[in-house]
């Protein structure tokens, strides 16, 4: 199966998907009606809205919508300040203002078209528009070359630019003219390595500005927000630097300005005359590493130097998630404990060289949250000159909330919410200034505004249906987050069922946000439960560290905690525990699987990482530094010992009985689908067989991601499988 290339092979592939679908068929035979009230539930609720909400950009709004009868989107633009309150999604004539006689929108890119140009998908990766409004570069998946190809439009003209279009594009970056931009390649083992200066509208070949022959150095490239620089973050598994390149003269050079550890997070812009450096690396090359982020400043004469400056104090009770800059304000996302929260202060900072600012001494400004937040994510927020900046919040028991802050002066207005209760989705659209009254609006309205005082009761917070709780469960010498969630009208006596989220790996944050289709698991009475275990960034880069190489097994032990902890405080009945896994999360509750077979019931394994020995040794698909850092390298001996031993595949048990497993993946993913087909084969082949205990294999060819009905089709067999399987 690994041998894409050798048709014979593909012709046993088509046969054992073939083979596969029919048994996964034959077994989920009588849970058709069941998947068709599942689906029926929950198109509805994860139906895409009609629009994306607009950005706005200088004198522009730019916005996705999707044209009836079209399956992809058409990216728009309109005036900001033309019409302001006149805006539809529904009539033909939303691209023009009869009353002024003036077009309102005007399209910019057609995705149906794309996709005729691109194999049928429309896959996007990239999408960046010139600093003068006039040209957009961006990516489109080739399916039949496996990369992505980039182009630039013309967009006063309407049509593509002879240069550049290159493949394999990994990044791009505009310079301050607007006419030239800056893009990385990979090569054949998808490595992103050169980086290329293109002047557009010229004859003048592409001139090469960086190449790392080193397979072990990856490139990396992004602009400043104001365009007058672009960064350069070469790394490695040895080291991480970033080089400044001048806007105005990107033929100029490179200037190394920073240089720390590997695998460091490093973003660097630029606010009057000085840098700005957000990272987590160690504070000297004898220091260990940092637990959270911090910021530094220089000046930009002093960046070759290197000699950068604190910003804030150290503060052990509150970490610095995020912070986005716009040209009078500083945007902060702070953590403090479970808590998190946005915050505004105004620039320039007070510093004047008397040393760090005290966070709790500085004049902020916050924006009130509702209860139980789980992430706060910054949105695109390009316009550098506006003080308003976007944010999306998240909650386990809310939908995600799209929210636009004024950092001058406190006011904020929800964009875009999803209402779960009326399955239907909820656009807030227009200015703060608008005194509409959302429940006079007759019931196929869709968009409309908000004034302040109506603000303090718009979240749409499910939590008077649904309860959130946290615990801290024990796990070998640590205290590891849980968080429950369940339907406030479940009965604590009765037999209900649980499923268990896991990730922990790469320091990412686990998903904890709302999912809609998970709304049909909650109103039956399901629990669903989220392990932040370690390997995670739950608690910060020293958690991230006590779960990755040869602590990797720390993740698994805390994953089992938290599931025993479920079933002994009566959150979940014994025999009814499921687990949920995707990507490298799969890896986890495989992993659990195998060592604590009794515990679970079922699981689902989307895409999942099973064959860490092989495919580190030798990998089919191109791997990056970081995936090497996080599961160790097989070329030493101590990590070789620790991969083989919580490996999923190589630590299957002989005649145990195991849960049931319904195991997804696709040809479309990092990690190969032999490794589950694989991984499948060896569990029928040593487990105990029950019938009530199936092992499933689900293979698809289609981008899923991209297509709702098949995301929609996909869960109603998953959470089918999972009802199922409890019911036995």
């Amino acid at each position: 199966m690994s041998d894409l290339a050798d048709k014979a092979a593909m012709r046993h592939m088509d046969v054992c998907m073939e083979q596969e679908e029919k048994y996964t068929e034959a077994v989920m035979a009588d849970t058709d009606r069941l998947q068709r009230k599942l689906l029926s539930e929950m198109a509805p609720r994860m139906a895409s809205p009609l629009s994306t909400p607009p950005v706005r950009w200088g004198p522009w709004l730019y916005y996705r919508r999707v044209e009836e009868g079209k399956q992809f989107p058409v990216l728009c633009r309109r005036s900001a300040t033309l019409n302001e309150e006149f805006i539809s999604y529904n009539e033909p004539s939303a691209g023009f203002d009869f009353t002024s006689g003036r077009r309102i929108e005007v399209k910019l890119l057609d995705y149906n078209e794309e996709a005729e140009r691109f194999g049928g998908y429309a896959y996007e990766e990239l999408s960046e528009v010139s600093p003068d409004h006039r040209f957009l570069a961006y990516t489109m998946y080739d399916k039949d070359n496996d990369c992505f190809t980039m182009s630039v439009r013309d967009l006063a003209l309407g049509n593509l630019c002879d240069k550049p279009r290159a493949d394999r594009v990994a990044n791009l970056a505009w310079a301050a003219d607007g006419k030239t931009l800056l893009y990385s390649v990979t090569n054949a083992n998808k490595r992103p390595y050169r980086i290329f200066c293109s002047m557009i509208d010229s004859d003048k070949e592409d001139v090469l500005l960086l190449e790392e022959f080193d397979e072990n150095v990856y490139v990396n490239i992004r602009n400043t927000k104001d365009f007058r620089f672009v960064t350069v973050h070469t790394f490695s598994n040895t080291f991480s630097r970033v080089y400044l390149i001048n806007g105005a003269d990107p033929m100029s050079g490179m200037t190394l300005v920073w240089e720390c550890e590997p695998q460091a997070h490093c973003i660097i812009e630029h606010h009057r005359g000085y840098l700005y450096l957000f990272t987590d690396a160690a504070r000297t090359a004898l220091d260990t590493p940092m637990d959270s982020h911090y910021l530094l400043r220089c000046s930009v004469e002093a960046a070759g130097s290197k000699i950068w400056e604190n910003v804030f104090l150290e503060d052990p009770n509150r970490r610095i998630e995020d912070v986005d800059f716009c040209d009078t304000h500083l945007a902060l996302i702070l953590r403090e404990g479970r808590k998190y929260c946005i915050c505004s202060i105004a620039l320039p900072l007070p510093m004047d060289g008397k040393g760090p600012l005290d966070l709790n001494a500085v004049s902020l400004r916050f924006l009130p949250l509702p209860k139980h937040v789980c992430q706060i994510s910054a949105g695109t927020n390009y316009d550098y000159y506006s003080s308003t900046m976007r944010f999306i919040i998240s909650s386990p028991v809310m939908p995600d909330a799209v929210v636009d802050y004024d950092l001058s002066n406190g006011k904020w207005v929800i964009v875009q919410q999803q209402n779960i209760l009326h399955d239907r989705t909820r656009t807030l659209y227009g200015t703060s200034a608008s005194t509409t009254n959302p429940t006079k609006k007759s019931k196929s309205a869709s968009f409309y505004s908000l004034n302040e005082a109506e603000l303090e009761n718009s979240w749409n917070d499910l939590s008077e249906f649904y309860a959130c709780e946290y615990f801290e469960v024990p796990s070998d010498g640590v205290m590891v987050p849980l968080t429950v969630v369940y339907s406030q009208k479940r009965n604590q006596e009765s037999s209900n069922p649980g499923l268990l989220h896991g990730h922990g790996a790469y320091g990412e944050l686990l998903d904890k946000r709302w999912r809609s289709e998970f709304k049909s698991l909650l109103d039956r009475g399901w629990v669903i439960a989220y392990a932040d275990v370690r390997g995670s960034g739950g608690r910060g880069k020293i958690w991230h560290l006590e779960g990755r190489q040869t602590k990797k097994s720390n993740s698994i032990l805390d994953y089992i905690s938290c599931a025993k902890f479920l079933i002994e405080k009566g959150f979940v009945q014994e025999n009814k525990l499921a687990g949920w896994g995707f990507s490298a999360g799969g890896l986890l509750v495989a992993a659990a699987i195998n060592a604590s077979t009794e515990l679970f019931r079922a699981a689902v394994l989307k895409v999942p990482f099973l064959d860490p020995t092989h495919t580190l040794l030798y990998p089919v698909l191109p791997l990056q530094p970081t995936d090497y850092d996080e599961f160790g390298f097989p070329g030493d001996a101590e990590d070789f010992q620790a991969i083989r031993k919580y490996s999923p595949y190589d630590n299957i048990q002989k005649d145990a009985l195991y849960p049931a497993v319904l195991v997804t993946s696709s040809f479309n993913t990092r990690f190969g689908v032999w490794e589950a087909a694989k991984w499948v084969a060896r569990v029928r082949q040593q487990a105990v067989y029950d019938p009530q205990r199936p092992i499933l294999l689900n293979l698809t060819t289609d981008i899923v991601e991209e297509n709702k009905y098949l995301q929609c089709k996909e869960s109603a067999l998953e959470l089918a499988f999972l009802i199922k399987m409890m019911d036995f």
